[in-house]
């Protein structure tokens, strides 16, 4: 059975006595600066084994299988504070069960943190991003890290008369360093519609339906955690469904291609950014460059509660022809975690068109969405 992060953590501290019940002396000068895998020995090897791999269930105290702390699928998944906050202050700061005590009381962060630093060495495959590369999702802009995620978007048009479209969207991560992701558009309109995104506009008349298939492959090329970067390609086909009157969609397949990088910045703060370009493969269209940088901030409520990353992006549009307009968009939004172990959050901004496009100016549109990382449990869990 695979455990996700957060859970492995509850098993990280549940072989720790109760908070004031450890050893004598190993909350002072004998342990206080010792090295973490010293701390490691005294306080959860009992458990987890000298190697980290768990001890059978048939030796603890426990139904379910000891998290194997060298398998770097889950290992390397969450950051360094996301584990410390549950060991520190237990099992409900995370939405996990009351049996998992705080261990404030035993073992202070600074202690937690070199624990952590030790554990991070049982995982000897570096092909692993770092859960703290994992930047906020963006409404427009593809985030670097791979990830498993179930996302539905929504978009709407401020003007009467608008587009209200859609998509929802699988990721699922394959090996190291690489995810595949399948989006399928839905989209509601009448008279006309507007942009999704910057995205082409839907057809004359009212209707609503699936929109076009959309397949992609990302890899990150580069990761380092030292220097807080994060650099990936991606790939992406657009298959036309066939049927443009029911809802969104274009008459052609499409290919697209991007670079996408991620930077951790000081004071919680981070950088993202995406370049690349659209290839219809068909009549009558041109191809289309496209940028986004995004600058955003996580602020947490406390020191371990619901975290909020305000951010603003940036994106540019030109298709590659002679005298095509540079369509450019400001987007201010906001994500937020719902839950209590934040594995399910949600963002809301506006797409504010810059200057006119074709003598008109484009419409506002309200953009949102409601993500779940499946890999930390399902979405009625963790509240």
């Amino acid at each position: 059975m695979r455990t996700s992060g957060f859970a492995a953590v509850l098993s990280i501290c549940a072989c720790l006595p109760a908070a004031g019940q450890l050893p004598a002396g190993s909350v002072g000068a004998e342990l206080m600066n010792a090295p973490g895998e010293v701390v490691y020995a005294a306080a959860c090897a009992n458990c987890h084994g000298p190697g980290g791999r768990g001890l059978p269930p048939s030796l603890v105290a426990f139904e379910e299988e000891l998290p194997d702390f060298t398998d770097c699928d889950f290992a390397a998944r969450e950051p360094d504070a996301d584990w410390i906050a549950v060991a520190h202050e237990g099992g409900p700061v995370r939405g996990f069960s009351e049996m998992m005590p705080a261990f404030r009381g035993a073992l202070t962060v600074e202690q937690l943190g070199r624990v952590m630093e030790y554990i991070r060495t049982l995982c000897i495959d570096p092909n692993w991003p770092r859960g703290e590369l994992n930047l906020p999702r963006a409404l427009l802009t593809e985030k670097a890290y791979p990830e498993d995620e179930w996302v539905v978007e929504v978009g709407a048009d401020l003007a009467d008369g608008g587009a209200v479209a859609g998509a929802y969207v699988y990721e699922q991560r394959f090996g190291p360093r690489s995810q595949i992701e399948i989006a399928v558009p839905y989209g509601w309109r009448r008279n006309g519609g507007g942009e999704e995104g910057g995205e082409a506009p839907a057809a004359e008349g009212a209707g609503h339906g699936l929109g076009d298939l959309v397949l992609a492959v990302k890899h990150a090329l580069f990761h380092d955690l030292d220097a807080g970067t994060i650099v990936s390609v991606m790939g992406e086909v657009v298959l036309p469904k066939g049927d443009q009157d029911a809802g969104p969609g274009v008459p052609g397949t499409v290919l697209e291609a991007f670079m996408s990088a991620g930077q951790l910045l000081p004071g919680d703060a981070f950088l993202q950014a995406q370049a690349g370009a659209a290839v219809p493969l068909y009549e009558d269209a041109a191809p289309e460059g496209f940028g986004r940088i995004l600058l955003g901030r996580t602020w947490t409520q406390g020191k371990w509660g619901r975290a909020w990353s305000p951010m603003l992006e940036v994106q540019a549009k030109r298709d590659f022809e002679s005298e095509a307009e540079t369509r450019v968009d400001l987007v201010p939004q906001v994500q937020v975690s719902l839950n209590t172990r934040q594995h399910v959050l949600a963002n809301v901004g506006i797409l504010v068109p810059v200057g006119a496009r074709n003598g008109e100016r484009p419409p506002a549109r309200l953009l949102t969405y409601v993500l779940l990382d499946w890999f930390d449990g399902g979405f009625f869990e963790g509240w």
